[in-house]
């Protein structure tokens, strides 16, 4: 696959949903991810492969018999972080497609169905719940209460999505083979163009309400607060500091502020902490020690704290058979693990998911500066185009 190949079709997408001053806002089911996924149908369209949902709000572009046994799945996601990069997610389903135009070209006949996948909300950046889409289709989250999510204008994911989520597909196993994913680097581990995945660390978003007593900040007495910002801003910097001493990653990025005043002493801090680590045990650990250290200052605050799980995913380790056999088909790609989620770590509890990566020369991720080469995402094509290839 040439590189001018790759650069044609990505200009078709690269200007869809870029905000004023860089970076993306393609939320799940929004006017730019949704004409991304009519971008999607088009692509198929000139291909002749027809299109399939699930009723979860997952597209499928199939390249032999719609459904049929032991399909081979590829692709990734359109949606985005508020204001991330253009690669993560829509670089997997660019490539499927060339992947699957230059088998064509060479005149392979797959002896399975093979389907471009694009999942919904991977990134939960909507609805609060990444990897919505996969979870679904798995049934690893139940349909109504996935149809209850919100997204901060109080629209739930049944009515963006026009109706109820169906949930796990039927007979996953037997019409399902085997899912790849190629997707951007996040981080700096690689100095070739493709590698492959190991391993993702677990994962999650706990939900931390500080609650205090509201009151004037002009008149208020500093000794009469309960003000939860205290709280709050102590738990961060507990959060980064738990985290260094573990090994791990812990990030408070997003908080809510009632009433959101200057002038008012709050009486409520929401704020969100993403954590991760290389296994389980350090994750949990992790999340308890910040969570009694939150305790323990909203005593002395006199303010109250509560915690909530919205969404922990369990370490994944792909299976090693599975990635050195890719690996080798790749010349010895580098095998690697990552930090970052993916729809194939939803998936592989359930049947055999890999993934590519392509070199990011920064490593910079969920941020407009995220970049990859064009002719590194070339050789990302031609990389899943062998994989393709040997599995079907």
């Amino acid at each position: 696959m040439s590189t001018e190949a790759f650069t044609a079709l990505w200009a078709e997408i690269e200007s869809i949903g870029r905000a004023d001053g860089g970076g993306y806002l393609r939320y799940a089911l929004t006017e730019p991810e949704l004409v991304l996924r009519d971008w999607f149908r088009n692509q198929a369209d000139r291909r002749d492969l027809p299109v399939t949902e699930d009723g979860n709000g997952n597209l499928f572009a199939w390249w032999g018999e719609p459904w049929g046994r032991n399909a081979l799945l590829t692709g990734s996601h359109f949606d985005s972080v508020p204001h991330g990069g253009g690669y993560d997610g829509p670089l997997g389903i660019v490539s499927a497609f060339l992947a699957v135009d230059r088998l064509r070209a060479e005149g392979h006949r797959p002896s399975r169905p093979i389907a471009i996948v694009a999942f919904v909300e991977e990134e939960g950046g909507r609805f609060g719940v990444p990897c919505l889409g996969s979870r679904l289709m798995a049934g690893v989250i139940e349909p109504g209460k996935a149809a209850r999510l919100t997204d901060r204008d109080g629209v739930t994911f049944a009515e963006a999505l026009g109706t109820e989520p169906a949930g796990k597909l039927p007979e996953l196993h037997g019409r399902i083979g085997a899912l790849v994913e190629l997707h951007i680097e996040q981080g700096r581990a690689l100095d070739v163009p493709v590698g492959v995945a190991s391993a993702i660390w677990p994962h999650g978003r706990w939900r931390f309400d500080f609650t205090g007593r509201g009151d004037h900040a002009g008149t208020t007495r500093m000794s009469d607060r309960n003000d939860p910002m205290l709280t709050f801003a102590y738990t961060v910097l507990a959060a980064n500091k738990e985290a260094r001493l573990a090994g791990a990653h812990a990030t408070v990025a997003r908080a809510e502020i009632t009433p959101n005043a200057t002038n008012a002493i709050p009486s409520l801090v929401r704020g969100w902490l993403d954590a991760r680590a290389a296994d389980t045990p350090t994750l949990e650990t992790l999340v308890e020690a910040v969570t009694k250290r939150a305790e323990d200052r909203a005593g002395r605050d006199g303010t109250g704290v509560d915690v909530t799980p919205e969404s922990v995913s369990a370490e994944v380790t792909f299976d090693p058979s599975f990635a050195q056999g890719i690996a080798k088909w790749l010349g010895d790609a580098p095998i690697l693990p990552t930090g970052a989620g993916h729809d194939a770590g939803v998936l592989s509890g359930l049947l055999p998911t890999a993934m590519l990566f392509v070199r990011n020369p920064t490593g910079v991720s969920h941020s407009p500066a995220e970049h990859a080469e064009d002719a590194d995402c070339a050789a990302g094509v031609e990389a899943l185009a062998t994989v393709l290839k040997e599995l079907s």
